[in-house]
């Protein structure tokens, strides 16, 4: 069944966010606190893994760096665009909606919950490639990974910051369902190099997620998700990164 990976990852979230909330209710204040930034700690270690792994090469047994420039231009750019169609106010917005209309306009924290759990679950090549793979053939083994993945993720989220975190199953529904829709114009796009560029600058928009839950909000990483985007063009250029 086409659209089944979306659907189980969904629900991981969902659920994800209800033992959250449910074991959240055992700790106090203080210890909510530490358990946020052991997650955000965690969330930058991930990050860090998967961005090295871009960076960094064996050539001729010397460890070499490389995607500096890459990272630099996407990131610069795709904050300028981002900027400029005020994603994180977009999202925030979305947020302060779901926030009334789910009954919760008296948690302080839902909507950054919301905005950090959905950028946490969204930005990554699993998602799209796993998306892509569901879509094309119904292979959904890789969103049914990132679905145990997100689930201990939105659990250990929900746990500090509240019910908030559960909502980002929607984007990751709409996101990803949107991408297993139109898999087969989507595919031919996602060449070795197009894969690899996309985990990269996404894992770097992770590491900023991760900043945010340990020192609190200091970058707004919405905005800067046009940069994922640019990641994937830029493996079509001709310049070597």
């Amino acid at each position: 069944m086409i659209g089944l990976g979306t659907i189980i990852n969904s629900s991981a979230i969902i659920l994800g966010g209800l033992a959250g909330f449910l074991v959240g209710k055992l700790f106090q204040q203080e210890q909510q606190a530490s358990i946020n930034m052991a997650c955000g700690i965690s969330v930058l270690f991930i990050a860090l893994a998967g961005a090295m792994q871009g960076m960094l090469n064996i050539d001729h047994g010397t460890l070499v760096s490389g995607k500096s420039m890459l990272v630099v231009l996407c990131l610069a750019l795709g904050t300028i665009l981002g900027e400029l169609l005020g994603i994180e106010k977009g999202f925030e917005g979305f947020g302060e909606w779901l926030k009334v209309k789910s009954g919760n306009s008296g948690d302080k924290q839902f909507v950054e919950a919301f905005v950090l759990a959905s950028l946490t679950v969204c930005i990554g090549a699993m998602a799209i490639v796993g998306a892509i793979q569901d879509g094309i053939s119904g292979d959904y083994s890789t969103l049914a990974v990132k679905s145990v993945l997100d689930f201990i993720i939105i659990a250990v989220m929900t746990t500090s910051l509240g019910k908030g975190c559960a909502f980002s199953a929607i984007p990751v529904f709409l996101f990803q369902g949107s991408i297993t829709l139109l898999a087969r114009l989507v595919s031919p796009l996602m060449t070795t190099e197009a894969v690899a560029y996309l985990s990269l600058v996404g894992s770097v928009l992770i590491f900023c997620v991760g900043v945010n839950l340990v020192w609190g909000k200091m970058i707004r990483v919405a905005n800067m998700l046009p940069a994922v985007l640019l990641a994937v063009v830029a493996a079509y250029l001709p310049w070597n990164f």
